[in-house]
């Protein structure tokens, strides 16, 4: 997959880690941390008591602090050590620096090597914090990613494959390609396949978003995932295991949470910096204090301290949540990011270019205006004319039928049923005979037309629909225009697009009568018709060379070099290969609406982003210099473990601003007034 950044080396600080190992290492850590800080002689000194004496006592800080680095402190001389071999420093290697250099100055101390007060409990705290800074941000990122769990847990773990003999209870790995499975009522779903009996609700929310049960009978397609209604089904097995939808959808967020952004590359070049400016001010502050004359007890402080409160934790953290969160988020509303860089960029979307056929229309024929003569009601002239196609297999004859269903119209039945070769068909309803046909069928007949009829035929036609007419005793009674129909959709989504401030074309084959009348019904700016499939690339290029960002919506096959070209390519429908690899984010559903989502959640990360960025460097500005002692003449001091706190407190904000994420409502708001 392209665009794809790999996740490595010091990008990948937590590789083997788990939230229960923090979780562990971080308890057994505070209940031995507790006796080091309370025998601790600047502790009693500073709080004015006294810890009981005994054998021994004097062995609490050193030996426990020693367990506290060598148990908690593992983790981050490890991550260090994977940073330091990637040529890549950054948080885990200042922490290793930070409660090393405390470690071994304590025992230096200890041993009588040198006079001054050990770092035990600075060290035993620090490490404490430091993982529970960490527990919190592991804890943050699994249920950001939840929603790959969810969806893991939509497979069943065995399925009833039908054999010759009867049924067999399988595990879902051994059934095969060609296998027909049995799904009663209210199981998943475990295999894609095709319903080959039976007929049902299907609940599809999880997978396509799709809010109502979705009726599904013999030849229609099943989504591994899915949960059964009220009926039975027997489904032949056409994908499983890693071959399903559902792995694909899972693949794909998987990926995206994984894949790099501009933010996170600016991100990860902030924290190499800090790193540095870290381990810089941590040699200035010594050599400075050790110049003016301080202890070097206090100036091996200071530089810890400087250390700890430079580490670029929250910076780390503050990219990776938001992008883990707007990604599992997308996924739920449907949207597929494919490339992390096709996210970021929709925010600067200037104008979306939408293929029609299957985009902003159904890619099915529907009748779109009746007219009728006197007498006939608009209902009667569609159920005789859906009785009349009701044998036809011609697209336009399925689109009336197709219509009548939808306005829940009973369509009675038709005898006696003929094509007329190159006109139309006939049929008898209710003991009349009626034909159904176009122009050519008129002339046939000889049919009479009344100028209202004929009115309607020639704006059908001029709009580049079909005029389909309804004749009974050599008189025309209704005429039909039909038409590829356009989606209830794709209104809301151009009316939300224009309140965001972007602008609308439509790219098309088609003819530029029908392609004007789309855009006129649903108020598009800018038609491109009459585009052959390989110069629609050539159509994307000409509006970015007027400084245009576009994004390209399609479904992905006849549109790839037009997706691809793109700033941003949405493909169509997550099912299809093609479309998957033509896009940066991919629809799960079939819906325009889904389009200014894109938008809005595109902004919204971007805004959490910069947030979490500022936080998270920003404050050192002030922390660093603090942490160096420069207000030390006025008794402000920092230690290491207050440093620690102060540097997890921005980790537990930058994370808790991250997932105020969640509470953002995907549509679009006017365009922010810069970036």
């Amino acid at each position: 997959m392209r665009g794809h950044g790999d996740h490595h080396g010091g990008d990948n600080k937590h590789a083997g880690h788990s939230v229960e190992m923090f979780r562990s290492r971080f308890l057994l850590s505070l209940v031995l941390t507790v006796p080091v800080v309370f025998w601790s002689e600047h502790i009693q000194t500073l709080l004015g008591y006294t810890a009981p004496v005994f054998p021994g006592s004097a062995l609490l800080p050193p030996v426990f602090g020693t367990v506290v680095f060598l148990y908690g402190g593992v983790v981050f001389l490890e991550g260090a050590w994977r940073e330091l071999k990637a040529r890549l420093p950054g948080m885990m290697t200042l922490i290793a620096l930070a409660i090393t250099v405390a470690f071994v100055f304590s025992w230096v101390v200890a041993l009588g090597l040198i006079a001054a007060e050990a770092l035990w409990w600075e060290l035993a705290t620090l490490v404490t914090v430091m993982l529970l800074g960490h527990w919190i941000e592991m804890r943050s990122i699994n249920q950001a990613q939840g929603a790959l769990q969810e969806l893991a847990k939509l497979l069943p773990d065995t399925a009833r494959r039908i054999t010759a003999t009867g049924e067999e209870e399988v595990a879902v790995d051994q059934l095969e390609v060609g296998d027909v499975v049995l799904v009663r009522p209210g199981e998943s779903v475990p295999v894609d396949g095709i319903v080959r009996k039976g007929e049902s609700s299907l609940d599809e929310s999880m997978i396509t978003g799709e809010s109502r049960p979705v009726k599904r009978r013999e030849g229609d397609e099943a989504i591994a995932g899915t949960i059964n209604g009220e009926g039975s089904l027997r489904v032949e097995v056409t994908g499983t295991g890693e071959e399903t939808k559902l792995s694909g959808i899972m693949r794909l967020v998987a990926d995206a949470q994984r894949s790099k952004s501009h933010a996170q590359d600016l991100a990860d070049r902030a924290a190499l910096l800090l790193t540095g400016v870290a381990i810089a001010a941590g040699l200035v502050t010594l050599i400075a204090w050790q110049l003016a004359g301080a202890p070097i007890d206090f100036s091996i402080v200071r530089v810890v301290t400087v250390l700890v409160i430079a580490c670029p934790h929250a910076l780390g953290l503050a990219v990776p949540l938001v992008v883990a969160i707007s990604t599992t988020l997308g996924a739920r509303e449907g949207l597929l990011v494919r490339d992390r860089r096709g996210l970021e960029e929709a925010r600067n979307v200037d104008i979306v270019i939408f293929d029609k056929t299957g985009t902003l229309t159904l890619g099915e024929f529907r009748v779109v205006e009746l007219s009728t003569a006197d007498g006939v009601g608009e209902a009667e002239a569609l159920r005789i004319a859906a009785a009349v196609e009701s044998e036809s297999q011609h697209p336009i004859a399925r689109g009336i039928v197709k219509t009548a269903e939808e306005r829940g119209i009973e369509v009675p039945p038709a005898d006696r049923f003929r094509a007329i070769t190159g006109k139309g068909v006939a049929a008898v309803v209710d003991g009349v005979e009626y034909k159904l046909g176009g122009p050519s069928l008129l002339k046939a007949e000889r049919a009479d037309v009344l100028g209202i009829l004929e009115q309607a035929a020639r704006g059908a036609a001029s709009r580049g629909q079909a005029a389909i007419y309804l004749v009974r005793d050599g008189s025309a009674i209704a005429v039909f225009a039909v038409a590829d129909a356009i989606r209830e959709e794709s209104r809301e989504a151009i009316r939300a697009l224009h309140e965001g401030g972007v602008e609308v074309a439509i790219l098309t084959g088609d003819a530029r009568a029908v392609a004007e009348s789309v855009a006129e019904d649903l108020g598009i700016d800018t038609v491109l018709a009459e585009v052959l499939p390989e110069d629609k690339a050539s159509r994307v290029r000409e509006l970015q060379s007027q400084g245009k960002r576009v994004a390209m919506v399609g479904d992905g096959v006849n549109d790839a070099p037009a997706l691809a070209t793109a700033d941003i390519g949405i493909a169509v429908g997550a099912g299809t290969d093609v479309a998957v690899e033509a896009g940066d984010i991919v629809l799960v559903r079939s819906d325009p609406r889904d389009i200014p989502k894109i938008i809005s959640l595109s902004r919204a990360t971007y805004r959490k982003m910069v947030q979490n960025l500022w936080w998270a460097a920003g404050y050192n500005i002030v922390a660093i210099p603090l942490a160096a002692g420069v207000l030390a003449r006025w008794g402000i001091l920092l230690t290491p473990a207050i440093g620690a706190v102060l540097m997890s407190a921005s980790t537990v904000i930058v994370a808790l601003n991250a997932q105020l994420l969640r509470r953002v409502h995907l549509t679009p708001g006017p365009r922010p007034s810069t970036g």
